[in-house]
């Protein structure tokens, strides 16, 4: 029998309710008497229903074959798994199979079909959350680069925190959480992670992990009790994984493009609040109402925030270099040779020696990378000043104009001892800023003061906000007016000039 409509069934099983034979109604409706009788059986087609299970005498023979060589799959890599192409072709060569490829390919789709995983709905208590990270390319100050963004979700509430780093290191996680914290102004009772190994060092046998120092230490200051999902199964944290697709789908298309990091997450925070007004499909409430009921299962703050920083020992090379991570930082020359201490966070490298912080660099992601601060060797290139030419910390150090020119003429007039003093005034940054300065140089070159002490009177002026004073006996290098006595006779040429006007 074809399928038939509905509306078929319907005015067959009326006819015959009003008293219509079936042979009449068969004729009446153009169909056969036993489908009519199988109208009156059903009040709607039925549709196809098999009636034993299909046979595959080709197949039955090879299933076990199959079978063994699926299941060892499980233990190779994914892309060098059987497919059913393979299948059929070593079944062909290898065992004298004589089916088709189609029988081969809707078994293994059956198979796979029966093998695959179901999952429990889960029940969200207010109060917990999931974390991960996530990728999405950005323009940050006009240079293109991958973003590593990290995601915090409240399953309960559907409330969420995204932030967005050059890295996705272990003081990225810690910062991460740190920021998303203050967001909400709680924090989480328990935290689901997956197994990254900036927060797990090791999986020990009996499934207790092994956390990474950093990771420990953050817990303990919040008293977070940290979950786990298996390796490999993402849906046990599902929330945070659906907000990580999320978080790329709605804000980093079209590609994101700001300034600075800053600027990004500035920008991100704003995309979370106005997440908050909206609802999720199933419920009734906005995701901003149901956190309230999260927030107040949430701990409160503690008294400080947690110092997202990796904590590592060190010491100053003879070049005056501290290597971090693969990549050398510099620090002041007066420290060299002695053991210090190193603070990375996720923007910044810290250096100090005992209590005393001696160094500052923007953090370096990179790979046996050098970043110099110029300031760190002008002292060591005063006294070295044969090395000024070749000084790598000064190489590509951006000066403003004036700097140049101050350079040139010094070493015009005083030749080394220009260069020299040359430096001791880019030292004077170690105590001004780049702008007093500058306008202290080009000051001193308007009135042709090329000297050291004739730039730093000027900047010092420039601060206390008096007028300088300059005294040519104090500065030798400054240009001489020669000023003589007044003579009667000097009167003569003046008068003779006005007689030859007359």
């Amino acid at each position: 029998m074809g399928i038939y409509s509905v509306e078929l069934y319907l005015q067959v099983r009326l006819a015959c309710a009003d008293g219509m034979s079936q042979r009449a109604a068969a004729k009446r409706f153009n169909v056969s008497r036993d489908t009519v009788r199988k109208m009156l059986s059903f009040s709607s087609p039925p549709g196809y229903r098999r009636q034993s299970v299909p046979q595959r005498p080709k197949l039955d023979g090879f299933v076990a074959i199959i079978d063994g060589w699926l299941e060892g799959d499980r233990s190779v890599p994914r892309k060098q798994r059987h497919t059913a192409k393979r299948v059929f072709d070593r079944l062909r060569t290898e065992h004298g199979f004589t089916g088709g490829y189609t029988i081969i390919k809707d078994y293994i789709r059956e198979r796979e079909q029966r093998s695959r995983e179901m999952f429990v709905p889960l029940a969200h208590p207010a109060g917990d959350a999931q974390a991960d990270f996530g990728e999405a390319l950005v323009e940050i100050g006009g240079v293109e680069q991958k973003a590593y963004f990290f995601a915090l979700d409240l399953p309960h509430s559907d409330a969420c925190y995204v932030r967005a780093y050059p890295a996705a290191v272990a003081e990225a996680w810690v910062d991460g959480h740190v920021h998303a914290f203050a967001f909400f102004g709680a924090v989480p009772r328990s935290i689901v992670y997956d197994n990254d190994r900036c927060l797990v060092a090791k999986i020990l046998p009996d499934g207790t992990r092994q956390r990474a120092t950093l990771f420990s230490a953050f817990l303990s200051h919040y008293v977070i009790r940290d979950r786990y999902a298996r390796p490999g199964k993402g849906n046990e944290k599902g929330n945070v994984e659906g907000l990580v697709g999320y978080c790329r789908r709605n804000f980093m298309v079209p590609i994101p493009k700001f300034p600075t990091w800053e600027a990004f997450n500035l920008w991100l925070e704003e995309q979370c609040r106005k997440r908050q007004q909206d609802k999720v499909r199933g419920q009734s409430e906005t995701i901003g109402e149901r956190l309230e009921r999260d927030l107040a299962a949430m701990q409160p703050l503690p008294a400080t925030p947690f110092e997202a920083c990796d904590q590592k020992g060190g010491r100053v090379s003879s070049q005056s270099l501290v290597r971090y991570r693969t990549n050398d930082y510099s620090v002041p020359v007066a420290w060299g040779h002695q053991e210090v201490w190193i603070r990375a966070y996720v923007d910044e490298v810290v250096i100090g020696c005992r209590s005393e912080v001696i160094a500052r660099h923007p953090r370096c992601y990179a790979r046996e990378e050098v970043v110099f601060d110029p300031l760190h060797y002008l002292p060591l290139i005063e006294q070295k000043i044969n090395a000024f030419d070749q000084a790598a910390p000064l190489q590509g150090w951006d000066l403003p104009e004036a700097f140049t020119t101050l350079q040139r003429l010094m070493e015009g007039r005083m030749h080394k001892h220009g260069r020299r003093e040359y430096v001791q005034v880019l030292r004077l940054l170690e105590t001004f800023t780049l702008a007093d300065l500058q306008a202290a140089v080009e000051q001193a070159i308007d009135l042709g003061a090329i000297g050291f002490d004739a730039v730093k009177h000027l900047v010092l002026c420039r601060i206390e906000r008096v007028p300088p004073r300059l005294d040519l006996d104090v500065y030798p290098f400054l240009p001489r007016t020669t000023v003589e006595k007044t003579f009667a006779r000097a009167y003569l040429s003046l008068l003779s000039d006005r007689q030859e006007a007359a």
